[in-house]
């Protein structure tokens, strides 16, 4: 089946025996759990109020903000990688996931109504809803979809990418550099910008290839794969330059 949105990429058939991703430190993940965990990812956000239009603020790079990520997908929010501080700015924001020392330090100013959810450390204070407990605690099953090609998916505060925006882009990565299943494309710029998403995560996803994280503690200098997602130089041989695929 050609996916026509992005959940279709998380909701068709799953390969317990193919790497969807890699983090910082090398562990691997099949495919098998990062679908399977994204929608329990969106079953415990659902209960946060996450809906279509709302916008989910997602703080990181590692797998927690990717399942954050996919999981608002799957309940047709718009994620917004590394939101402004006041999150009153943010349009229709309903709920911040981060890591819970970020939270709790009092650095964000949510808007009446706002769900503070942390990864990492179990919260300490009550109005902070602990988003590994609630993902693993989950059901791994999720509703059938409906979702429409115009529904946003991702926003940098200034442009907004529908599913169809998203699949269009992602499918021209592809077809410009040649992308193959099992190729390992290595994220080295911040996911604030849509377009390192949808070329280094969905893009992947596309083509059953692999989204590997390079992180902050990574050996920058390392080559981790045959592709890179950068504005800058990297190790790998071939560099996409996400600033190519804005409109």
């Amino acid at each position: 089946m050609t996916a026509t949105t992005v959940d279709d990429l998380l909701t068709g058939e799953l390969h317990p025996d193919r790497t969807a991703l890699i983090d910082a430190t090398g562990r691997e993940f099949d495919h098998h759990w990062f679908c399977k965990t994204s929608w329990q990812a969106g079953n415990f956000l659902r209960h946060q109020g996450v809906r279509n239009e709302v916008t989910v603020g997602v703080v990181g790079e590692g797998p927690f903000a990717l399942l954050a990520c996919f999981g608002a997908t799957l309940l047709e929010a718009t994620v917004r990688f590394d939101p402004p501080t006041d999150l009153s700015e943010v349009d229709d924001f309903r709920a911040l996931v981060a890591p819970v020392e970020d939270i709790e330090s009092g650095a964000y100013a949510f808007p009446r109504g706002g769900q503070r959810v942390g990864y990492g450390a179990k919260p300490r204070q009550a109005n902070v809803h602990h988003f590994d407990a609630g993902v693993w605690s989950e059901n791994p099953s999720f509703p059938p979809l409906d979702v429409e090609a115009s529904t946003s998916m991702l926003t940098d505060g200034e442009r907004t990418l529908t599913h169809a925006d998203v699949l269009e882009t992602a499918r021209s990565v592809v077809d410009d550099h040649g992308l193959e299943a099992g190729d390992r494309v290595v994220v080295r710029d911040s996911l604030a910008m849509p377009e390192v998403v949808v070329a280094g995560v969905i893009a992947p996803l596309l083509v059953d290839g692999v989204t590997v994280l390079s992180g902050e503690s990574s050996d920058q200098d390392e080559q981790l794969g045959t592709f890179a997602v950068s504005r800058e130089s990297a190790p790998e041989s071939t560099v996409i330059d996400p600033v190519a695929y804005r409109d």
